[in-house]
């Protein structure tokens, strides 16, 4: 490759994102979901696995928007499972990508309306994100793999939805900080 079409590589990457800052971001907002979801759970059984992974992946989504909140995602769980060993599922993958997407869509889009309202956008985005890509998704991707057992695959639903509690109490907090969001602007502004 050469160097006039590495610069135009990073160039459209850069433009994915937005900008150089978001892109570093979204790439810290990875490596978090990483360290959370993969080396930092509990694992309960082969199928259930107790981490705060996609509290990183929503951030990226209500932060920044669905395309960088799915592009977190997706690169989370790529690099998450190269590094524990594990075999790529790709329903799952689609999974984790859809809670980033579906958290910035939910948030940016679908309530939009409810501008002043945070505490109840961040909930629902994070019930939704869940809702779709861990309890659908990815308990479709473990049942058509591995054969997880139905019995086994219901317990994700209070699991994710007390994650959601406590990912949904973490991301307000943090947004309602005032040098916290200082900072969070200046990484938004281009």
């Amino acid at each position: 490759m050469t160097t006039n079409n590495r610069e135009a590589a990073v160039k459209q990457n850069i433009r994915l994102f937005g900008s150089t800052k978001v892109l570093i971001v979204a790439a810290l907002l990875a490596a978090m979901s990483i360290v959370l979801g993969k080396l930092g759970s509990i694992n309960i059984g082969n199928s259930i696995r107790i981490g705060f992974g996609g509290m990183p992946i929503q951030m990226a989504g209500i932060f920044f928007g669905p395309v960088v909140g799915a592009a977190v995602g997706l690169v989370a769980d790529i690099i998450g499972c190269l590094i524990k060993g594990y075999a790529i599922n790709p329903i799952i993958t689609i999974g984790m990508t859809c809670i980033g997407l579906f958290s910035g869509l939910v948030f940016h889009y679908a309530l939009r309306p409810m501008k002043n309202r945070l505490l109840p956008r961040i909930a629902i985005s994070t019930v939704a994100a869940h809702a779709v890509g861990s309890m659908l998704i990815t308990s479709f991707g473990l049942y058509a793999y591995y054969h997880t057992p139905f019995e086994t695959l219901i317990l994700r639903v209070p699991i994710y939805l007390i994650t959601a509690a406590l990912e949904t109490a973490v991301i307000y907090l943090m947004l309602k900080n005032k040098a916290f969001s200082a900072e969070l602007e200046k990484v938004r502004r281009k």
